[in-house]
């Protein structure tokens, strides 16, 4: 990471140097990314199908989801609620002159539009219409995209429920067959770790040549600020909150999760570090298989603590800019869409943009003011993922201590 920021900082100075790394250095940051996304599907459904038929017991699996359901709800919704404390506190958007506004809407305004056409088709769609896009129609369709991974997560549990309902002797074949796949995927995972610190290297120094204007940056330096404050203080409450339900160290926790924050910040997708967060929560988190393999690719599907935070901050920065003053309830509003709405957010870069289209929809403030935040959202969602595996690993070790005292 370090050596990728050193030599995106050299050929910055160079005219030749944006070219070099777009051509010879970012595409192998590309085929990390890609080569940790193609185990995503293959990932879920043998460590979801192999867990769940591992209990044996279907009102074990009851417990274990309720139990995950909750506290993801709960961890969501204080992530929104720290979110808009702090930005009600430092008021970053105050800070924003009429010129840097009237620049960046300007610069960014193109990309704002893309983000407002994707949100404005799911805000047409009815109110039960995520409920129906829960359930696949074509499971083989629904894997070929890691857009689908909750369809793939409901047909996984799906089956993994049917094998524990039919006599162990007719499952035994597909189990070990399961069990099998499972142990493959992970040593791909092995293998692909390997060339970790070259993609790692690459998607930095390519960050860093692509960021833009020092001076478009100091206007949104106090919002960045604001941001990452409210994240670390999330990620202090993880670990209070370890320390006072499953009785672990900060230090454990901090050392078991730290390759996955790294993975998580490189690539900013919770999808793509998956594989790597499951491996780290098992075998040094101590978190049994049966509970890691369904609390985590839920997790990385439902539970956006980061991005839920983000949302908070970010509508309520631009609100600040335009001169709005947004009442108790339209923040409360903000509370319960930030909440739902990254529930629904995909597991892949900047996704978090799209939902927060539908945040400011609902707070009614200007859509417009999508392209202030678009000079930073890629670092800082760098950020926000490593914030969002850092919530999935500490529910998942709460789901396991639950579990151990049933």
């Amino acid at each position: 990471m370090a050596l990728g920021v050193g030599f995106g900082l050299i050929m910055a100075n160079f005219e030749f140097g944006k070219g070099f790394i777009s051509d010879w250095i970012k595409p192998f940051g590309t085929i990390f990314i890609n080569s940790l996304k193609l185990i995503a599907i293959p990932l879920i459904l043998a460590s979801l199908i192999k867990g769940i038929s591992d209990l044996k017991d279907i009102t074990k699996l009851s417990r274990m989801g309720g139990a995950t359901i909750a506290i993801y709800m709960i961890t969501t919704l204080i992530a929104v609620s720290i979110g808009l404390i702090v930005v009600n506190v430092i008021k970053p958007g105050n800070s924003i002159s009429d010129e840097t506004r009237i620049e960046l809407i300007n610069a960014y305004e193109s990309d704002a539009d893309q983000k407002r056409a994707v949100a404005e088709d799911t805000k047409n769609s009815g109110p039960l219409q995520a409920l129906i896009d829960v359930v696949p129609s074509n499971i083989v369709s629904a894997a070929s995209d890691n857009k689908n991974m909750l369809q793939v997560i409901f047909f996984s549990i799906l089956f993994g429920i049917a094998m524990i309902l039919i006599p162990e002797k007719k499952s035994r074949p597909i189990k070990d067959f399961f069990d099998s796949f499972n142990d493959v995927i992970l040593k791909i995972i092995d293998l692909i770790m390997l060339c970790a610190p070259y993609g790692v290297f690459a998607l930095l120094a390519t960050l860093i040549v692509e960021a833009p204007k020092w001076d478009l940056l100091k206007s949104l330096l106090l919002y960045s600020l604001t941001l990452v404050l409210g994240l670390a203080i999330l990620i202090v409450l993880y670990l209070i909150i370890v320390k006072i339900f499953t009785r672990k160290s900060p230090n454990y926790f901090l050392k078991g999760i730290l390759p996955a924050q790294l993975v998580a910040f490189s690539t900013s997708s919770s999808a793509a570090t998956l594989p790597v967060t499951m491996d780290r929560v098992h075998n040094h988190l101590g978190v049994k298989e049966e509970v890691s393999s369904f609390v985590l690719p839920i997790g990385a599907t439902i539970n956006m603590d980061g991005t839920a935070l983000y949302q908070a901050i970010a509508a309520v920065f631009i609100a600040q800019t335009f001169g709005l003053d947004l009442s108790l309830g339209a923040q409360l509003g903000i509370i319960l869409t930030a909440t739902l709405a990254s529930i629904g957010a995909a597991a892949v870069p900047s996704a978090g943009i799209i939902v927060l289209v539908i945040v400011l929809s609902q707070a009614g403030i200007p859509e417009a003011g999508l392209a202030l935040i678009f000079a930073v959202d890629r670092p800082l969602d760098m950020c926000r993922t490593v914030v969002n595996i850092s919530g999935d690993a500490t529910v998942s070790m709460l789901v396991n201590k639950f579990i151990k005292k049933k």
